[in-house]
């Protein structure tokens, strides 16, 4: 059976990441494995031999904006300096060091002194979670259970800030069984406090304080190969593995690249215009600056469970490989990705990001013509796309991440949230018991469990660049007039809608709280127009909108300020990507968006950036047990008076492709 081949995936993808000399470097690709090992051994000299720096989070120190414009600008240009920057922790500090590549040396040195520390290395997560299982105590509260601990693995969950002065840097140790299941997150130890000092690497303090029911294995087996289901034929394909950075498909082209802690970064994307002839830019980066995970618990073993998945725990650490014809079809390219591991190592991440054309039945556009009389006219346009995925698993959840490209213009994306909900043992038999007390916190699923509430917030960083850098954020605000029936113009109409246009001057006057009233909102760029006078912008349709119910003065809400409002704009600065602030574990809400606006900075006919924030208020369901379907959410930015007509005109249909029994042959 042969596989699909689709029409027009022409991945014209530039090989820039090969060693760090090479001349054909472009200046976002991210740190080489060459390059990490570089880092590693600069770093390392920098420091007396037994100082064992631990590295936490090493990127490339990407260089300043408008350098990267005018390398793009240049049809054979020089390389820019490579410089990586590192996060390390030394002798129970944090450490940040800037390192110039070529001169292989540290140029700058600075020791963080406020709160919070840097994200959590998955080393130093395993060997936290390995603690209790010879830790005597928890042994004996084990035993007392009736627990086999050969049956036991733990997990590590950050502890949040609740205005403790002193800070040390620790995490809280959760344990489950794993007795006749692999969904180890559905039958929780309780009853425990475990505390683990992670520089000490050890138990600091420990607390058996009850026992509770153990829930049920039964029905929580999700392995297709465990399951009473049919299988059918297999289709054995190679895959192509290669370094990609650059691409470049029908009127797009984009610039691909991989960080630690955001992950998958989209940047330099810019589409063919073929009226001008030439390629428009549209976003210079974007991507998830962060997902906050508070769940509704307050009770002693779960009120700390407030995360922020991207700044304590790292989406690119926790990028995982992609499983073909599952996480992407038989027809997906694939790119890997290298991180720095503790002692500077590189990393290699395999298939960590695919690409792929997107057929999914949807029409592009249509028309069927009936006003001509004696002729027919029906014309329509099957909607292709392409898709750039990665899929992170932090804990429990798995986050499917996606950034679409359409031959119309627009870009879109998606988040899809899967994998096995939060729960907790209770001593319930029936959801009657549960929805009558004020303990549950949750929906009764299943003997003695309760799926917890939570939310999602996921803020997303947009660098847009509307024909250049220099933009302004637009609100159009639809609102209802009375018709008066004054003048010449007199019917039976009573009431209309019109636009009232608003530009933002300053960062406060772009703080929007979705949902209050029905408003277009776009970025502008003031100095370019369409032959008929409008100004070209994209416009954001926006996605889930959601709105923090926590109390202001929580600490989880001071940390997750920059949920207050699902549109911030900030006049770009380098430093300023990550909603949270920098440095996310134990923050007290002292960096971030919320912070940075507060300046109230002007963004009108500025360099701008637009962060958007969406999500779900989740009310777990049976249906989420024992395995959740995928929810999925996200949003578009479209051109708006961008293009002096409509785009999709010359968009080139593919051929039709005719089916084969199960499989797809080309025509």
């Amino acid at each position: 059976m042969a596989t699909i081949k689709p029409f027009l995936l022409v991945l014209l993808f530039s090989i820039f990441s090969r060693i760090s000399s090479s001349k054909t470097h472009h200046p976002l690709d991210p740190l080489t494995r060459e390059e990490l090992s570089l880092v590693q051994l600069i770093v390392k000299k920098s420091y007396p031999p037994r100082s064992s720096p631990v590295f936490h989070y090493v990127a490339l120190d990407e260089p300043e904006k408008h350098d990267v414009l005018s390398w793009l600008a240049k049809p054979e240009p020089e390389p820019l300096p490579r410089r990586a920057q590192a996060i390390l922790r030394v002798h129970k500090q944090t450490h940040e060091l800037v390192v110039d590549l070529k001169a292989r040396k540290v140029v700058s040195k600075h020791v963080h002194r406020g709160p919070g520390f840097p994200s959590l290395t998955l080393e130093e997560q395993t060997a936290a979670n390995d603690l209790p299982l010879t830790y005597g105590p928890f042994l004996r509260s084990a035993a007392k259970r009736g627990i086999d601990v050969s049956q036991v693995v733990c997990s590590v969950f950050t502890v949040g800030w609740f205005a403790e002065e002193k800070q040390i840097r620790v995490v809280k140790i959760q344990c489950f069984s794993k007795k006749d299941t692999v969904s180890v997150y559905l039958l929780p130890v309780e009853g425990l406090t475990i505390v683990v000092d992670l520089d000490e690497m050890r138990i600091v303090e420990y607390k058996d304080r009850e026992v509770a029911p153990m829930p049920r294995a039964e029905g929580t087996e999700y392995r297709l190969s465990k399951l009473p289901l049919p299988h059918g034929p297999r289709i054995n394909d190679t895959y192509h593995r290669t370094f990609f950075h650059a691409c470049r498909w029908m009127n797009w082209e984009f610039h691909v690249s991989f960080d630690a802690r955001p992950g998958l970064v989209i940047s330099m994307a810019r589409i063919y215009d073929p009226d001008q002839k030439a390629f428009r830019s549209v976003m210079y980066r974007g991507h998830i600056s962060e997902l906050f995970v508070p769940y509704q618990d307050p009770t002693e073993d779960y009120y700390y469970k407030t995360f922020f998945d991207s700044g304590e725990f790292g989406f690119g650490v926790s990028a995982v490989s992609l499983v073909p014809n599952g996480d992407c079809p038989s027809h997906a390219v694939y790119m890997d990705a290298f991180y720095a591991g503790p002692d500077g190592t590189p990393v290699h991440v395999p298939n960590v990001f695919c690409i792929f054309e997107r057929h999914a039945g949807e029409v592009m556009w249509r028309h069927t013509e009936l006003a001509i009389p004696h002729v027919t006219i029906a014309e329509s346009r099957p909607e292709v796309s392409l898709v750039v995925r990665m899929i992170v698993t932090v804990g429990n959840y798995d986050h499917v991440i996606d950034w679409e490209f359409k031959p119309s213009g627009s870009i879109k994306t998606q988040v899809g949230l899967t994998g096995i909900l939060e729960v907790k043992a209770a001593n319930y038999t029936h959801a009657d018991q549960a929805a009558a007390s004020e303990e549950a916190h949750g929906t009764y699923l299943a003997e003695h469990t309760i799926g917890l509430y939570h939310d999602h917030f996921l803020t997303y960083y947009l660098d847009i660049d509307v024909d250049g850098a220099t933009n302004s954020f637009v609100k159009k605000n639809l609102v209802p007039r009375r018709n008066t029936n004054t003048g010449h113009h007199r019917t039976p109409r009573k009431s209309y809608w019109t636009v009232v246009t608003e530009t933002a001057r300053t960062e406060s006057e772009a703080k929007i709280r979705l949902g209050v009233g029905p408003t277009e909102l776009v970025i502008e760029n003031p100095n370019k127009k369409t032959k008929p006078g409008n100004p070209h912008g994209y416009r954001l349709i926006p996605g889930p909108v959601i709105h923090p119910l926590l109390a202001p003065d929580d600490g989880p809400q001071i940390r997750g300020s920059f949920t207050n409002y699902n549109i911030w704009v900030t006049p770009y600065n380098k430093t300023e990507r990550y909603a949270g602030g920098k440095y996310v574990d134990q923050s007290q809400g002292e960096d971030g968006l919320a912070v940075w606006t507060r300046r109230n900075r002007k963004i009108e006919n500025e360099d701008i950036v637009m962060w958007h924030v969406i999500g779900f208020h989740h009310v777990p369901c049976q249906e989420d047990f024992p395995m959740m379907p995928t929810l999925s959410g996200g949003f578009e930015l479209r051109p708006t008076n961008f293009f002096e007509r409509s785009a999709v005109l010359k968009a080139v249909p593919p051929p039709p492709m005719k089916a084969d029994g199960c499989g797809v042959v080309e025509p």
